[in-house]
């Protein structure tokens, strides 16, 4: 290792143990490594860096996507997504857990964020399937594991970060976690349907007669939220609108929803503008500090050095990104998702390109894997969300989550195997 990385790893290990932000932890660390080993202006370089980067255009599509989230956090859509999607699973295996996943996945397509995705689903969900008499266990773990579907489906927040980190196009990225996405909700409904077949007392048998009508009338609860997530994903997929312009046809589209739904109030419309302020202020400090870091860390030529030593390893292809796979899952114990892409892709991307893997593939890989940081203690952001709906101790919720946080690591192993599921779609749009 050498002496410029490793003052890099020691002195950034210290800051965020000392309780600092990261986004500051990682300018401060970029500064301190230029100023040591680099004969520079380090002042003038980090002035233009920073311009550069909170002008990227690239960055406009992260605080509509963040704005349209919040926005529809605040309506009744997560009475709505029970109410349509509870008559469809209740001659499934597992009944009313399903609600979990499918709810997720679909408020995933309209939302980019976990958290948002976990607290909108689980506030009506737990309290309907604990009234019911459902196993408290899994239904906190399936509402832990689906949570992070906000992370791949699209509008994805993470996936917009790596996607102007490794400069690869951010709507080959959203295309290309659709398919993984649906597969994951497929898995996580598979385990739940095995679990109750196992033991049906997990799930008890619903009481009341469902029609075909019933089925067709809660449809309508849905419609609004499938015909915006079609008018985002769609427009993009098909060309009509870029990245950036179907993010402000989602705004439009939720403050009409909002509208809709008789809840387009200046409470509503304010707490969500200082919420998106919040959120984008937050990641734009991370991700300023970390492209300032990634440069810092290119002049002093880190990343080729790390490279140059991975190389004379010798390694395979499939090794290399089983150890990453390893060293993300090890990074998920201390740091959040965001947090670990922005700090360690100067290094890690090139690699992987290196050995021969798509940018678009790996950026799918790695998003699944840092979803899996959301359910392990002790950073797990959706495990405190769960620990905010229902009382329940942090331990617990981590030992309900853990069955989804292996079937995600078996979902990843597919990925190395069948990387189609990630590159096909892409290709067939381009």
């Amino acid at each position: 290792m050498t002496a410029p990385l490793l003052f890099i790893v020691l002195a950034l290990a210290g800051l965020l143990l000392g309780g600092i932000w990261v986004g500051a932890a990682l300018m401060s660390v970029g500064i301190l490594s230029l100023d040591l080993f680099k004969s520079m202006r380090v002042d003038r370089f980090l002035a233009g860096d920073i311009w550069g980067t909170a002008t990227a255009l690239e960055l406009v599509t992260l605080p509509l996507f963040i704005l349209m989230g919040e926005i529809l956090f605040r309506t009744r859509l997560s009475e709505n997504l029970f109410s349509g999607l509870s008559p469809w699973v209740r001659a499934l295996p597992g009944r009313l857990l399903h609600v979990n996943v499918l709810g997720c996945t679909l408020f995933a397509a309209v939302s980019g964020s976990s958290a948002a995705t976990t607290a909108t689903v689980g506030r009506i969900t737990l309290k309907e399937l604990e009234a019911r008499g459902y196993d408290r266990m899994l239904s906190v773990g399936s509402l832990a594991g689906s949570g992070t579907m906000g992370f791949l489906i699209p509008p994805s927040i993470p996936l917009i970060v790596y996607g102007v980190l490794a400069e690869v196009s951010i709507l080959d990225l959203f295309v290309a976690g659709i398919i993984p996405g649906i597969v994951l909700a497929l898995f996580f409904m598979a385990y739940i349907a095995l679990r109750a077949v196992i033991n049906p007392a997990l799930a008890p048998a619903e009481t009341d007669t469902i029609t075909w009508a019933d089925r067709f009338t809660a449809l309508t609860k849905l419609l609004p939220t499938v015909l915006l997530m079609l008018l985002v994903i769609g427009s993009m997929y098909l060309g009509f609108a870029s990245v950036t312009e179907a993010a402000a046809i989602g705004v439009l589209g939720a403050l009409v929803l909002t509208a809709w739904e008789r809840q387009f109030t200046f409470k509503v419309v304010s707490a969500a503008l200082m919420g998106t302020v919040r959120t984008c202020s937050l990641i734009g400090l991370i991700i300023t500090g970390a492209l300032f870091l990634s440069k810092a860390m290119a002049r002093l030529q880190i990343p080729t050095d790390v490279a140059a030593a991975i190389d004379a390893m010798q390694l395979a292809p499939m090794m290399l990104i089983l150890i990453l796979l390893l060293f993300y899952l090890a990074l998920g114990f201390f740091l959040d998702g965001l947090s670990t892409i922005v700090m360690t892709l100067p290094v890690t991307l090139p690699l992987v390109i290196n050995a021969g893997f798509d940018p678009v593939w790996f950026g799918v890989f790695l998003i699944v894997t840092i979803e899996m940081a959301q359910i392990t203690p002790p950073i797990g952001f959706n495990l405190f969300v769960i620990h905010s709906l229902t009382g329940e101790k942090i331990g617990r919720l981590a030992i309900a989550a853990a069955p989804f946080c292996v079937l995600m690591i078996a979902f990843v192993i597919l990925l190395l195997f069948v990387p189609d599921l990630v590159l096909w779609l892409p290709s067939t749009a381009r």
